[in-house]
């Protein structure tokens, strides 16, 4: 039970409206549209994430296939001191915080400092963001907690000038490598925008490997992936009054060796028409047909270095583990 000073010291906002009204639904049914009306077939990947779909999520960071969060986790436990320590005492902002369980590495660090600190979670999954910000908050005594309910895009929008020495935005996970070139680049001028000079930006990128162990990691044996894939398509029942069937589609992820990126697909495994009626919208879909519903770009260490300086987002250090299968970049914005 938290107490009153406590209850004072987490703050949940909302950057949408809890119901969504009939025109923030089209607004957020205007990408489906757009998505399964191009060939190939696409989902926007931000529809995996209502309550269950972010408990499932949880659930694949935890398979033994799935080697990101684990060598992400190993990366933090042997450098977030360090990483304290270059930052100093600062408003911690993390896009996707989920769960916010490899994030304790990091408030650790800072909670050794002895100092009262501030967390910004920020994801679109309200019930996950206010059950691990309440025990954020029971757990750490010294930490500010003002969660935002809502998308990375919002957030960024939203965020206004800190009080505090410097901020951290922290992107970790390889949640970078779900957005094409184009957004990618787009994503980081945002940062840049936001960041005000001598700020920081903390990055976890996924690195390219041999295709056996991506692939793996991607098709676990207990099929959890593929709950998670398929979720997607019952968020999109409940959000827009659609009729998928669920039962009518398989999980698919390969990788795609020429773009260096998993690609994630819901295959229909036969005919069909299917029907969005809060968006007065139908689509049909021929057998075997795929949906695209995710990529998850591999990066190169060197060339993301470039890329970040060119938007003024200095890379200080590079921290990786041994096996050079994961890495974070902490940059400094310097305007």
């Amino acid at each position: 039970m938290l107490t009153p000073l406590e209850i004072e010291q987490l703050k949940i906002k909302y950057l949408q409206p809890l119901e969504a009204s009939k025109k923030l639904n089209n607004y957020f049914g205007k990408d489906i549209k757009e998505g399964l009306s191009q060939r190939p077939k696409k989902i926007p990947s931000k529809y995996f994430y209502d309550d269950h779909g972010s408990q499932l999520f949880e659930q694949i960071c935890e398979l033994p296939e799935y080697y990101p969060t684990r060598t992400e986790a190993s990366i933090l436990r042997q450098y977030a001191a360090e990483i304290a320590e270059i930052t100093e005492i600062c408003e911690l902002v993390e896009l996707g915080s989920g769960s916010s369980t490899k994030t304790r590495l990091l408030l650790d660090a800072y909670d050794r400092q002895n100092e009262v600190f501030k967390y910004m979670p920020i994801d679109v999954s309200a019930g996950i963001l206010k059950e691990s910000a309440t025990q954020l908050k029971q757990d750490y005594n010294s930490l500010q907690i003002e969660g935002l309910v809502g998308t990375y895009d919002q957030a960024l929008t939203q965020l206004t000038p800190t009080s505090w020495p410097a901020r951290m935005i922290f992107f970790l996970g390889s949640s970078m490598g779900n957005f094409n070139e184009i957004d990618c680049d787009n994503f980081l001028n945002k940062i840049a925008q936001v960041l005000e000079n001598g700020d920081y930006f903390l990055l976890g990128i996924d690195l390219q490997k041999p295709k056996s162990i991506l692939e793996e990691a991607y098709n676990d044996s207990q099929g959890v992936t593929a709950a998670f894939n398929l979720n997607m398509l019952a968020h999109l029942n409940q959000k827009f009054q659609g009729n998928f069937d669920l039962k009518s589609f398989k999980h698919q992820a390969i990788y795609n060796e020429r773009k260096k990126q998993i690609e994630m697909y819901l295959l229909s495994e036969k005919e069909q028409e299917i029907s969005l009626k809060n968006l007065n919208w139908k689509v049909n879909l021929e057998k075997e047909e795929k949906i695209l519903t995710e990529i998850s770009r591999k990066f190169d260490v060197e060339k993301t270095k470039h890329q970040l300086e060119s938007k003024n987002l200095k890379p200080i250090k590079v921290f990786s583990d041994e096996n050079n299968w994961f890495a974070l970049i902490l940059c400094q914005a310097s305007k």
